[in-house]
């Protein structure tokens, strides 16, 4: 996948685009995607994925801060995994939120970045306040030479995938089926940094993360089985995310015990992907009874992850 972040470095033989912010590039995303490489190669086009850093509506909405799936890079990382031959990196600025979708489409689309095709996500509208249709879009394209063409919806058993939906299930704990919808393990990277030092006390040492985006989705309080990535390898882990309520509660914090490990890894870099939630959090009555749940969770973490 080749980055693309100004007009002047277009490449490429013509192209058959999409559009969207592509948070998490779940398989809603990975389905739109599919088709769009299958229409491309029988129109014998390139692909090409426009997208944004922020999401649009932090333009719109100045106090507006959401939660994301992804960061930036993890989102390219991702892209760059779909087989696309490009990514288009557009700045959404308040001039773009302006334009109207007539312009947007003859304008921009075709007349600076040439493309040829253009493949509409599933009930996805762009352009000034978003007052124009499909309809209007094909209308649109055929006075550049544009093809617009309606990318045929993908749903589960259970609806349709999005974004919102599986920030949802991660509020809830739901990991298992989040995974599910993203096509793989939901992820959290950042640095050990210095605890309590609690559960060395208790023969279950952990690591405290702090994630490196504050913009990052936490999936919700609990304990959970996960693989625990440090310096290239993978490990087993229990994780918690709450905040201590046997020790009288305090700032919630994640942290998580690596099976079988024994390195002291503060300040280093640490990713976990979230397995299965094994329970709630819970006030135990004494550190005795909280450490006997503890060695429960291990025997169940590593059954689940052997």
């Amino acid at each position: 996948m080749i980055v693309v972040r100004n007009v002047e470095d277009r490449v490429g033989k013509g192209w058959l685009a999409t559009i969207g912010f592509f948070d998490g590039v779940h398989t809603g995303h990975r389905h739109l995607i599919r088709e769009m490489r299958r229409l491309a190669d029988e129109r014998g086009l390139e692909t090409a994925v426009f997208t944004f850093p922020n999401p649009p509506r932090m333009v719109l909405q100045a106090d507006y801060q959401p939660k994301r799936l992804t960061t930036f890079d993890e989102k390219l990382q991702l892209l760059s995994e779909t087989g696309i031959d490009y990514c288009v990196i557009m700045d959404f600025t308040p001039e773009l939120a302006a334009c109207p979708a007539s312009r947007f489409i003859v304008h921009i689309l075709s007349g600076q970045w040439g493309v040829k095709c253009l493949l509409t996500g599933y009930d996805h509208r762009f352009g000034h306040n978003r007052t124009d249709g499909f309809e209007q879009y094909v209308a649109y394209g055929r006075t550049c030479g544009m093809e617009v063409l309606p990318a045929t919806a993908y749903e589960t058993d259970n609806g349709v995938v999005s974004s919102s939906r599986i920030k949802q299930l991660l509020s809830t704990c739901s990991v298992e089926e989040a995974s599910r919808l993203l096509s793989y393990p939901y992820r959290i990277k950042g640095w050990v940094v210095e605890g309590q030092r609690i559960g060395r006390t208790l023969g279950f040492p952990t690591a405290n993360i702090e994630v490196d985006d504050p913009s990052k989705v936490w999936p919700g309080t609990g304990v959970y089985a996960v693989w625990v990535y440090v310096n290239d390898m993978r490990y087993k882990g229990m994780l918690t995310i709450g905040n201590r309520p046997t020790m009288k509660g305090g700032q919630t914090t994640i942290e998580v015990h690596l099976i079988d490990f024994s390195q002291m890894i503060y300040h280093q870099t640490i990713e976990v992907e979230f397995v299965y939630f094994l329970r709630d959090n819970k006030k135990f009555e004494n550190l005795e009874a909280l450490k006997t749940q503890l060695g429960i969770d291990q025997q169940q973490t590593a059954a689940i992850l052997k």
